[in-house]
């Protein structure tokens, strides 16, 4: 680095950077990040009406093509579909529709039994009526086949079941067309339907309605939140505007996915928290920013540009770790979770699109209106704006002392708060994995009390068995003797069959516990690992999906978690320089998620809590939960770290004084990120007031990461951590520096100089060999050009 005397009364030597072209005295050479990032803000501030006729055009397009999103879902996916127990599914449904059956008619017959002539003859009458409906197969009954696991201990209930073809969305249309005709009083009896297909259809209903009363709960909610912070309603407005925006194009690009793969219902819940939460989240940040640049007297333009160079750029990056962490579930073959993937890639995209053209449009029109209408003044009583102004510093100043506080006892708040969250997560090492069934309804839903009566009712608990399928060429003697084989597996408790047609066959297996307990699903694997002579054989049922779900998520959980890791420490390191901030962020991020994976067991799994929170504990987790909320708590907590981050980053760049950037890092931010996240842990919980248990699991347990987050890790952790590593925090070896030089991206309003990218011991903020920090780390002035 060379430094040049500046123009006489200037106030001190001017940092050039040097590079591979000589540069003029005064100067900075631009690199190749800044001069993209300058021509971004001439194309976004060149024609701001344009910009905001566009993107009205393009949402009015999004509200048509988003339409009717919802029923072209699904409610279903736990299932691997490349499993055994998939393709023994497939096949079964294919050659024996009777043998899996997913519609369920339960006939009441009061007082009388089930034998009644009366109540034989009605049942007779219906099962025919069942029987020509078009869509459904299968079709079976007690007064058909006297089996004993189609009537009610008690006689006076018994099942007709049957199989409603074609995928989900087909038969639920089907469920709603025949369900008028059947339920209901009919003569003798009573009939209630049920069944997995009644289950699912109910489900993906109730899910609409819960959906649709969060949005009525959140939206006024949050504007409310988001006047309190900017006092503004000019600006609380804009926010919300992002959010809609990107809700409904995440709709559109739903809606489309559709026509091509399985989406499923549950995913709209993470459009509308994400949409809601990240967008609020990144306009804050942005109108924040764009507010402090019109406060220091910078002219409209100006500030736009200044904030789309900085606040603009941590959105940026923001966005793709957010992004980033939701794609890692690509990589599970459960179109359950793939669909969050798919749903959260697009809203998050789409909010920091929205966030980066349209906001700074709508910027530039307003320009110091955007202080318009300021509804504090009500709160105020009076009180002029210049004290709300103090106020508002003074909390800056208050967040300032208590990071300095952090700071002076740092080894105390580590170990402290990293205790108290491991003690939180200890929970979670009693985690049992299960599968969604009815019981993730509320009470009263019609198929739930179906399924509750044949769950408790009715022998052997019908649905809850095992199918194995047999291929090849077999004689009465051979299935014989596979059947004596099956019987003498440990846990088995009864065999029927074989059912046969030409070179197929299935056996029903009675497991001796429960559908899905351990037992059974051990039962499982050893019927898997029995030799079957020259016969294939493949298993299936509740238990059998149950253990090949877990069994994928195993294999490529490690997978998911390497691409979170390596993604994630590249681009913080992008953002820093640092190789050391980059491993603080993921291991912090990680810790910040044990308090939600504590609390899901113990409140979920264990059943606490759930005479409040309404909803039934079934003693188990549904496998594919605990992935989702990772990857999407994850993404939340790193959009927060790259926030507070970005502001320790430039304070470091300006001055090189370690302590004093992390204090003024978090009085910047720590006011914002709390607001933040608390306007984010309400959307949650308006998701987490949903009747189906799964999605309340989902919303309140992202809410309890969200403020954990901010207030524990962002508040505590985080500065003392960095108190601890000093100056070292921001180390990386000569090869690294140079590369972050040339790729790299900072919040700040130019890069580090260019010593630091030589290798060179003086570089922004660290101490040359002798000790001293150099003049430019200290405040020399910097001199940048560009936009």
């Amino acid at each position: 680095m060379s430094e040049v005397n500046g123009p006489p009364g200037s106030p001190g030597p001017q940092s050039v950077r040097t590079g591979p072209q000589p540069v003029g005295p005064g100067q900075q050479r631009v690199g190749p990040a800044q001069q993209r990032v300058g021509g971004w803000t001439r194309f976004v501030t060149a024609r701001p009406r344009l910009a905001l006729l566009a993107a009205l055009v393009i949402t009015a397009l999004a509200v048509f093509a988003g339409s009717g999103v919802a029923d072209r879902m699904g409610s279903g996916g736990w299932q691997a579909p490349d499993a055994e127990s998939s393709y023994a599914t497939e096949t079964l449904e294919r050659e024996f529709p009777a043998s899996q059956p997913n519609l369920l008619l339960l006939v009441d017959s009061g007082t009388a039994s089930v034998d009644d002539p009366a109540v034989a003859a009605e049942a007779a009458r219906l099962t025919e009526r069942l029987a020509a409906e078009q869509g459904i197969s299968g079709v079976t009954s007690y007064w058909q086949t006297e089996s004993p696991a189609l009537l009610a201990e008690d006689g006076r209930e018994a099942l007709i079941a049957a199989r409603i073809g074609g995928d989900e969305t087909e038969a639920g249309e089907t469920l709603e067309r025949i369900a008028p005709a059947f339920a209901g009083e009919k003569g003798p009896v009573k009939v209630s339907i049920g069944g997995p297909v009644a289950v699912q259809h109910e489900m993906q209903t109730i899910i609409q309605e819960d959906l649709l009363r969060a949005e009525l709960i959140a939206l006024p909610v949050t504007l409310v939140l988001l006047v309190m912070v900017f006092g503004s309603a000019i600006a609380a407005m804009l926010p919300l505007l992002v959010g809609i925006v990107a809700i409904l194009g995440t709709n559109a690009v739903l809606r489309g996915l559709t026509e091509f793969t399985d989406v499923s219902v549950f995913a709209m819940n993470l459009t509308t928290a994400l949409g809601l939460g990240l967008a609020i989240d990144y306009a804050l940040f942005i109108v924040r920013r764009f507010r402090e640049e019109l406060d220091a007297g910078a002219d409209t333009r100006t500030a736009v540009g200044t904030t789309l160079r900085t606040a603009g750029r941590t959105v940026l990056f923001s966005a793709l770790t957010v992004a980033v962490s939701l794609s890692a579930m690509l990589v599970f073959p459960q179109y359950f979770l793939r669909s969050f993937a798919y749903a959260g890639i697009a809203v998050v995209l789409l909010a920091a699109a929205a966030a980066l053209i349209l906001l700074p449009a709508a910027l530039m029109l307003l320009g110091p209106r955007v202080n318009a209408l300021d509804l504090r003044r009500l709160l105020r009583r009076g009180k002029r704006k210049a004290a709300a102004e103090a106020a508002a510093e003074e909390t800056g100043k208050g967040w300032a002392r208590f990071a300095e506080l952090v700071m002076r006892r740092a080894p105390v708040f580590a170990i402290v708060t990293t205790v108290g969250l491991v003690l939180l997560g200890l929970p979670f090492l009693g985690v049992k994995f299960g599968t969604a069934d009815d019981r993730q309804l509320p009470a009263g839903a019609e198929s739930r009390v179906v399924q509750e009566h044949i769950r408790d009712g009715f022998p052997g608990s019908p649905g809850g068995g095992l199918e194995m399928l047999v291929e090849g060429e077999g004689t009465p003697a051979a299935y014989a003797a596979l059947k004596d084989r099956i019987e003498r597996v440990p846990g088995v408790l009864r065999v029927e069959g074989p059912v046969t047609a030409d070179t197929t066959a299935y056996f029903s297996v009675l497991p001796e516990g429960q559908a899905v307990g351990e037992g059974t699903q051990q039962l499982v694997r050893d019927l898997r690992a029995m030799p079957t002579d020259s016969f294939d054989t493949s298993v299936t049922g509740t238990a059998a999906v149950l253990v090949d779900s877990k069994d994928a998520i195993a294999d490529r959980l490690p997978w998911a978690i390497g691409i979170i890791v390596v993604v994630t420490l590249l681009l913080v390191f992008l953002l820093t320089g640092s190789v050391l901030i980059p491993i603080q962020a993921v291991l912090l991020n990680a810790l910040s998620l044990t308090a939600m994976f504590g609390a899901v067991v113990w409140v979920f799994q264990d059943g606490n809590l759930s005479g409040i929170l309404a909803f039934t504990s079934t003693g188990d987790i549904e496998t594919t939960l605990p992935v989702l909320m990772f990857c999407v708590a994850f993404g939340l907590s790193m959009d927060y770290g790259v926030f507070l981050l970005s502001r320790i980053k430039e304070e470091y760049d300006r001055t090189g004084d370690h302590e004093r950037s992390v204090t003024f890092g978090l009085s910047r931010t720590g006011g914002l990120i709390t607001a933040a996240a608390v306007i984010l842990a309400v959307v949650m919980v308006a998701i987490g007031t949903s009747r189906v248990t799964n999605t309340k699991m989902l919303g309140l347990g992202i809410a309890l990461a969200v403020l954990m987050d901010a207030m524990v890790i962002r508040s505590l952790l985080v500065p003392a951590v960095m108190k601890l590593t000093g100056h070292a925090t921001w180390w990386a070896p000569k090869p690294l520096r140079a590369f972050h030089q040339r790729f790299g991206l900072s919040e700040g309003e130019s890069a580090p100089t260019a010593s630091g990218a030589k290798g060179e011991p003086g570089g922004p903020g660290e101490p040359r060999a002798d000790g001293e920090i150099p003049e430019t780390a200290r405040g020399g002035e910097k001199v940048t050009t560009g936009a």
